[in-house]
């Protein structure tokens, strides 16, 4: 069997094949925490200090249109320093963890040949894990198939679907809840595809990993009961800027449903309930705030199962002084941003 093309571009100048004791990668920075942990802003203050370019790693500001809900950087972020990853396919359609992993890559081999630093930074933590780990040999998403599973789950249910995975697939049914419709049919879809379980793919040996040296930086709340009122604050203030609006007018314009991938995301997923006139206005403050607090529990889940990184208070009043003091220990130049 071939090896499988790798998916990032590698060239003589990153790495020095004819002498591997000489390799050295260069450095990019991973600026990781739960929602509402302030990654943004240290992100933007770490900018003002060394020369990096801003890469998203956030699965729902790849979607265009969905602003106020994904909470993107305002138009004088993105003028002042560039932003990538960002408004990259329409809500209609889908993104994979592999075309991200791909992009991300392109991007930071374009930011380091500029002679600047990549700066990752989002919170979608498997984003992260794929990019440090590399990625299995799944076969890439397919549109026309997933329309044909989804319109086999709207008539028979999704409860159906997860029991022709368990036939297809057990190991990967066992660790996939019935009402997780998402995964049942990323796995449904690859044991189609690729004539084999999901489960055992993931098996075999993995691409290669990140060709950079990662400079992980974790965002932690030391008050889990301060991160909640933020987001809670975070949320109201949405809707005060229209959050309710935005949506609307991306169900007007693109044909989608609750399944959408871009109707999924946090938010946006109970706006539309209410839109759909399931809930009324107070249920879908509750229900946004509830899955926003079970996101950031599952993101800090993540990232205490990451390796070789260093915490920071996201609460503590210092916080940029500290980032700019740890970076600048690890040997990173500095250099005024104009």
């Amino acid at each position: 069997m071939s090896r499988p093309r790798p998916v990032y571009p590698l060239t003589e100048q990153s790495v020095k094949l004819e002498r591997p004791e000489a390799v050295t990668f260069p450095p990019v920075i991973f600026l990781m925490g739960p929602t509402a942990s302030g990654k943004s802003g240290i992100a933007l203050e770490i900018a003002r200090h060394f020369p990096v370019e801003i890469v998203s790693v956030d699965s729902a500001q790849v979607f265009r249109h969905m602003n106020i809900g994904t909470a993107k950087p305002d138009a004088e972020s993105m003028a002042f320093i560039p932003h990538h990853l960002i408004d990259l396919i329409e809500p209609h359609e889908c993104y994979s963890v592999a075309q991200f992993v791909n992009d991300a890559l392109v991007a930071m081999h374009e930011i380091t040949e500029r002679g600047n630093i990549p700066l990752l930074a989002g919170g979608t933590m498997l984003y992260f894990r794929m990019l440090l780990e590399g990625l299995s040999a799944l076969p890439p998403a397919n549109s026309s198939l997933r329309r044909q599973i989804e319109a086999k789950a709207e008539q028979n249910g999704w409860h159906e679907m997860h029991n022709e995975l368990l036939q297809l697939d057990p190991a990967s049914a066992a660790r996939i809840k019935p009402t997780d419709s998402q995964r049942i049919q990323r796995a449904l879809e690859v044991c189609y595809l690729a004539g084999k379980p999901m489960s055992e793919i993931l098996k075999k040996p993995r691409n290669a990993g990140l060709p950079y040296r990662a400079i992980k930086i974790a965002l932690i709340p030391g008050d889990r009961g301060a991160l909640h009122q933020r987001i809670a604050q975070r949320f109201e203030a949405m809707l005060t800027l229209g959050l309710i609006d935005e949506v609307r007018a991306i169900r007007d314009k693109f044909c989608l449903n609750d399944a959408s991938p871009s109707m999924r995301c946090v938010g946006y997923r109970q706006v539309w309930m209410y839109l759909e006139k399931e809930i009324n206005a107070a249920t879908m403050r509750e229900m946004a705030l509830a899955a926003t607090r079970q996101l950031a529990k599952r993101q800090l889940t993540w990232l205490r199962s990451m390796k070789e990184m260093r915490e920071f208070d996201c609460l503590a009043e210092n916080l940029p002084e500290q980032v700019r003091g740890y970076l600048a220990d690890t040997g990173l130049k500095a250099a005024a941003v104009s």
